[in-house]
């Protein structure tokens, strides 16, 4: 096991690699959406690219969700086949609910492993750029809180 210290700066080392890696600007929490952004994860066990929708005020949530939801066969069809939606997700830390659609990717790979770096980079950047294409194909009637599902 690592210590505190040590698991910041291999953290540290495997977001300075990534960024190398695939020297781009992701769209993360610039979708012009409040509370609604793209996310990159990774632990021990797990990498995942998210999307979370936790605006304050619950049936903008749910209406964003809904959304996203109704064109879940365009996502998984065309851009991600594996995309989990949740509409109702608990935040493990705090336990507050928001919306998530996420892809994920188990299996020997870890933060702590250099070996399975280029797999967790390589999946980033695959679900990532996955993800974006169908946000910014779909990004008007998203945004629009006028436009029913």
């Amino acid at each position: 096991m690592f210590s505190k210290a040590e698991a910041q700066i291999i953290k540290k080392e495997f977001w300075t690699a990534f960024a190398e890696a695939y020297p781009r600007k992701w769209l993360l929490y610039d979708t012009k959406i409040k509370d609604v952004s793209f996310k990159f994860y990774v632990d021990n066990k797990k990498a995942q690219v998210l999307l979370d929708i936790e605006p304050k005020e619950d049936d903008k949530r749910i209406i964003y969700y809904e959304k996203i939801e109704s064109l879940k066969n365009i996502l998984h069809e065309e851009f991600l086949s594996e995309a989990i939606l949740e509409r109702n997700y608990h935040l493990p830390d705090t336990g507050k609910v928001i919306s998530r659609v996420w892809v994920e990717k188990t299996g020997g790979i870890s933060l702590y492993n250099k070996a399975t770096w280029n797999e967790i980079f390589d999946f980033f950047y695959e679900s990532m750029d996955a993800f974006e294409r169908f946000f910014y194909e779909y990004e008007d009637y998203i945004r629009d809180l006028e436009i029913n599902t």
